[in-house]
């Protein structure tokens, strides 16, 4: 394992523990993350309590070894992101498995789809005709003015603050 993968690794368990809290004493947070990297042979690069490595500049990298290596290998790990608890309001209408429409179109898979694709859903003529795709930008406007962004829509809400916005868009980017 290279060191660039090595530090993928614990700056990865940093993130998940971050992002899911810590069961237990947060102090014990530091102490794993150091633990890991010893075990993984990077203790003479120290961890701090967010996964950086202090004091180091990861420019300073090998180079070499960093372009020798795939770049699906150097991308940053995916974090899972966890259900909100504002996107109760869209799964009053929308359900989350492909296929499975509801009042609302099945939300499956919607980062980067176009509007008024999901198959065998009857949609409103204005969102058939809105010629939006469904990237960040465009679901926050969406989520935050849903019949500003497209005239004619069928959904049901005034809009969503921004925090909520934010965390619904995080949450169907993992769908």
């Amino acid at each position: 394992m290279s060191q660039i993968e090595r530090f993928a690794a614990v700056s990865a368990l940093a993130l998940t523990l971050a992002a899911c809290g810590s069961s237990g004493d947060d102090a014990d947070a530091p102490a794993a993350m150091e633990e890991a990297a010893v075990e993984d042979g990077v203790a003479d690069a120290p961890v701090s309590t967010d996964g950086d490595v202090a004091g180091e500049d990861m420019a300073a990298t090998d180079d070499a070894a960093v372009e020798a290596e795939p770049a699906a290998a150097r991308s940053a790990p995916v974090v899972a992101v966890a259900e909100p608890d504002s996107f109760a309001t869209c799964k009053v209408c929308h359900a989350i498995e492909p296929g499975q429409n509801g009042i609302g179109p099945s939300l499956a898979g919607v980062a980067g789809r176009p509007a008024g694709a999901v198959a065998n859903f009857s949609y409103s003529p204005a969102m058939r005709g809105a010629n939006l795709t469904w990237d960040d930008a465009t679901l926050d406007a969406y989520l935050a003015d849903p019949s500003g962004i497209v005239p004619g829509t069928t959904m049901a809400i005034p809009g969503l603050p921004e925090a909520d916005r934010q965390a619904i868009i995080a949450y169907l980017k993992t769908l």
